[in-house]
């Protein structure tokens, strides 16, 4: 398994449809799994949740970094309440008039704090309150992604977390792209 690859990121967004309740489709949920989620202070708190513990095993996820980077994605993701694909959640909470800083609904000095965000426990501070000023209506894929490879913590190697932290910026601002050509000279 490999933190953050498409695969892993598609099976984290599977499990999340699962909970959810779509009267649409006659689907119950989990709303108890997902309150519990909810409710947990830390990751570690998460593990013991038996829906996080089902996402593990779906993952194939047998490191400790694996596991608390999943624990971390469910515990955010239980906050969720829609999917809106296609919107990054970094635009989403971006100044709407790039010229004005009052126009996002994430001030500037807050989004400077999620991206000095390392630990597991303070990236499920900073997320949890993300998707709470985003109204519960995020990108899944785009947060499930950034958020497994957002914690420096236990990180081998922090260049994709880096990468994930300067697209965030450039789509904080509405700046464009990140040009890969320049990520690769330096």
């Amino acid at each position: 398994m490999l933190i953050g690859d498409k695969e892993t990121v598609r099976q984290v967004v599977n499990w999340w449809h699962g909970l959810q309740p779509n009267p649409e489709k006659k689907q119950p949920g989990d709303r108890a799994a997902l309150a519990r989620l909810r409710r947990c202070t830390s990751v570690t708190e998460a593990l013991f949740e038996q829906e996080t513990q089902a996402l593990v095993r779906k993952c194939s996820a047998r490191w400790d970094s694996e596991l608390s980077r999943l624990a971390l994605a469910a515990s955010v993701l239980a906050h969720v309440r829609a999917d809106k694909a296609g919107v990054s959640m970094a635009r989403q909470i971006g100044p709407v008039d790039t010229n004005d800083d009052a126009t996002a609904l994430c001030k500037p000095v807050r989004f400077r704090r999620v991206l000095d965000a390392e630990t597991y426990d303070d990236c499920l501070r900073v997320f949890r309150r993300l998707v709470v000023l985003a109204g519960g209506a995020v990108d899944v894929a785009d947060l499930a992604r950034s958020v497994m490879m957002w914690p420096r913590e236990d990180a081998p190697d922090d260049l994709v977390g880096d990468q994930i932290r300067r697209k965030w910026v450039y789509d904080y601002w509405n700046a464009g792209t990140p040009d890969a050509a320049f990520d690769k000279k330096n």
